[in-house]
């Protein structure tokens, strides 16, 4: 079945096009015509909206009253239906520090799981932890925390069906450098946060293999002029991707903007780190094990910490371009293009390219979302 998309605005591959038809043949994106090949086509018309590829979220822990931890199969189900109407069309389902046991089985369930899931695409598993440190734990259960270990690793990655694009840990941990030389030889990207670390031991990580920071600002040593720490380190590396996320609560739009200036937006993925209250009501929450309180737009713990968040990636991209830190092509790019780039997903997600699936979002030039089409069928309208 051959169909052509009309809008205003198009956020190709290569470049940003004008009104135009959108090809779409069985589910699959096809070309770009700025005007109708064949007179009598079937023809969609989002006149006045703009295109967009779907976005992907590379670090999002539940939605929907949904947690991935849950280990629940169904729960996946309907996160991944949810996420549809925050734009989302490809994520990372992403664990939490938590026993040996429990990460094995997750791992499993989301491997037997990926394929049934009918909304947004599971594109791979992103192990959050459990080698971390405890001074900027945040909502991590520093009881579980470790040194890395390979061979733990590799029962996870079997039990998963090697679905496990990303691991996170603390540069400061004993065996990072071996251990980061090995799962990236595996394809397995590496990221750093929830971290003390000195420049210098963020830096040897980085020269081993890894090459993503875990949400930028957050839970990691800050800047300080006589020890640049984690901050210092993405602010100055080249070739790292920072992960961002910009609700307004979590980093001060100046700091992200001062971030996305530094390393080029290129290089920054927006990212919602969002829990389980996503898309629901205030109220009381747990994460992972603990009790997180939601209201006025947060996710705290008991003590007032943040907790994830309640974040859409379709709110951030309209953020980023309402505090005029990046334009719409930026704010895309950021969202679609970088986070599957930086977790070597590129070739399923993030991009409108001949021959893909028409994953992709219809939106208003306000950058709020009207549609989100999955295969080239229309699965959420606003």
């Amino acid at each position: 079945m051959r169909t052509f998309i009309y809008a205003d605005k198009f956020f190709l591959n290569s470049d940003t096009k004008s009104a135009g038809y959108l090809e779409i043949i069985d589910g699959k994106f096809g070309s770009y015509y700025a005007e109708l090949p064949e007179k009598d086509a079937d023809v969609i018309d989002h006149s006045g909206k703009w295109i967009a590829p779907g976005l992907v979220d590379t670090h999002i822990h539940g939605y929907k009253n949904q947690d991935v931890m849950d280990n629940n199969a169904e729960g996946l189900k309907i996160m991944s239906e949810g996420l549809l109407e925050c734009g989302v069309t490809s994520y990372l389902p992403t664990t939490l520090t938590s026993t040996k046991e429990l990460l094995k089985d997750v791992a499993k369930t989301i491997g037997d799981t990926y394929q049934e899931v009918k909304g947004a695409k599971i594109q791979g598993i992103y192990f959050e932890g459990p080698y971390f440190t405890e001074e900027h734990k945040g909502a991590q259960n520093p009881s579980y925390f470790g040194d890395p270990d390979i061979d733990t690793f590799h029962e996870w990655q079997e039990a998963s069906g090697g679905l496990i694009k990303k691991i996170a840990l603390a540069p400061e941990r004993q065996g990072v450098k071996e251990f980061v030389n090995q799962v990236t030889r595996e394809g397995v990207v590496v990221a750093l946060g929830h971290s003390n670390a000195t420049l210098e031991e963020a830096t040897e990580a980085v020269e081993a293999g890894a090459n993503v920071f875990v949400h930028a600002y957050n839970g990691m040593r800050g800047l300080n002029h006589r020890e640049p720490g984690m901050v210092g380190a993405l602010l100055s590396l080249q070739h790292v991707f920072s992960e961002l996320i910009c609700d307004g609560h979590h980093v001060h739009p100046q700091a992200a903007e001062i971030l996305m200036e530094k390393a080029g937006h290129d290089h920054v993925a927006l990212i919602t780190d969002c829990m389980m209250a996503g898309g629901m009501p205030d109220g009381d929450y747990i994460l992972g094990e603990f009790p997180v309180v939601v209201k006025e737009g947060t996710a705290r713990m008991k003590e007032g910490n943040l907790a994830g968040s309640i974040l859409k990636l379709k709110e951030a991209i309209k953020n980023v371009v309402d505090w005029e830190i990046a334009t719409p092509e930026e704010a895309i790019m950021m969202a679609t293009w970088v986070p599957a780039v930086s977790c070597k997903i590129d070739d399923k997600c993030g991009l409108i390219k001949n021959g893909r699936d028409a994953d992709f979002i219809v939106l208003n030039p306000d950058m709020t979302l009207v549609a989100t089409y999955l295969d080239g069928v229309k699965r959420y309208e606003a």
